[in-house]
């Protein structure tokens, strides 16, 4: 699969003013906006996005999917329209370059009655184009932090933020409050350090070196204390079996619902690797942390560097590296082959996937230096 913008397709017009995009092509979901808005506070480029997430059972923007546009424009003062619950199309000229400051996001704002859409989501939205404003920024999030189809905030934090560090980009994260499905309320809180015109390094990753150790947190809200304890236990045990120390720490933290959950970090000698499971009424703990455990297992067989969600995120941040990138990637899955494809719209990379229909997969990504 390749993601340059010689060969677009399907769904793309490039035109000297407007990138117009079909935001139901490939996976079709919310990734295509927030990738779209964020590269397009970069660049500067007009954007309109078509048929957005047209195939989902509620297609069209949801508040997280709002919320994240409106943080990107905030960036760069884009005139934005379209910004609403169940809008199938969105426009976003930005009138300047993103700038640094301090900025809060709700995601409950863009919904009468709230919304526990992903706050970690909209952090991932606004990160790039804070990353090439000049100064450090601010950004304080409430929304989800620990909801389905999203990443946590503990992966936010301990394995995306790390890779891009890695990379230069200068980020770190805290969770100040967690928020669970469906009522949010969670409070996350990031620094990033702009460069101005600074870009980031590249990265050359084939594989992750030797497993250092496995950390992780099981964490509950407004349920008993041993629900956490047994995650942490379990989790534990498995790892033992399976030749691998884990520290697997248990807490509770008060939040707006109940909800539960568990976060492993490998910490590899090149790279970390992040995994997780969410609980579930009637779920037992035990089988919650079994999830987490196979997840982290299945990662170390395949011999990639990267986890399933990591190689999609980082993206967009190699595609504004200094030169090209290669590194292995548990899977090439359709979120990461529909953010290649949105990249390749824009012209800013080309990017080949090898070995995408079976287990590991090598990504390319070379940048085009006139973009």
């Amino acid at each position: 699969m390749t993601g340059d913008g010689s060969a677009l397709g399907g769904g793309v017009t490039r035109t000297s003013e407007l990138l117009v995009i079909d935001g139901s092509h490939g996976e079709g979901g919310g990734q295509i906006v927030r990738t779209a808005v964020s590269l397009a506070a970069v660049t500067g480029r007009r954007v309109r996005i078509d048929r957005i997430r047209a195939a989902r059972r509620k297609p069209g923007l949801r508040p997280q999917h709002v919320t994240a546009v409106r943080a990107a424009a905030a960036t760069c003062d884009a005139m934005v329209d379209g910004d609403e619950v169940g809008s199938s199309t969105l426009g976003f000229s930005p009138r300047r370059p993103p700038r640094a400051g301090s900025y809060e996001f709700d995601v409950a704002a863009a919904r009468a009655g709230g919304s526990a859409g992903a706050a970690t989501l909209v952090l991932q939205t606004v990160l790039l184009p804070l990353a090439f404003a000049d100064g450090a920024s601010t950004v304080a999030l409430r929304g989800g932090t620990h909801v389905p189809l999203s990443p946590p905030a503990d992966y936010v934090r301990d394995v995306w933020a790390a890779a891009l560090r890695r990379l230069g980009v200068l980020v770190t994260v805290e969770i100040s409050r967690p928020g669970w499905f469906p009522a949010g309320g969670g409070a996350i809180r990031a620094t990033v350090v702009g460069t101005g015109d600074e870009v980031p390094r590249p990265l050359e990753l084939h594989e992750p070196g030797p497993l250092r150790r496995v950390v992780g947190r099981a964490l509950a809200s407004r349920l008993p204390d041993h629900v956490p304890r047994r995650m942490a236990q379990r989790a534990t045990a498995a790892l033992r079996a399976s030749g691998i120390e884990g520290g697997v720490d248990s807490a509770c933290a008060d939040a707006v619902c109940p909800g539960a959950g568990i976060f492993l970090t490998a910490e590899y000698e090149k790279c970390r690797a992040g995994f997780g499971a969410l609980g579930a009424r009637g779920r037992p703990a035990e089988d919650v942390a079994d999830e987490a455990v196979a997840a982290l297992l299945a990662h170390r067989a395949s011999g990639a560097a990267l986890d399933g969600h990591l190689g999609d995120q980082i993206l967009p941040v190699l595609a504004r590296a200094r030169g090209s990138s290669t590194f292995t990637v548990e899977r090439a899955s359709r979120h990461l082959l529909t953010n290649a494809w949105v990249v390749g719209a824009f012209g800013l990379a080309r990017i080949d996937v090898r070995g995408a229909t079976q287990g590991a997969a090598t990504v390319d990504v070379s940048p085009t230096p006139s973009a």
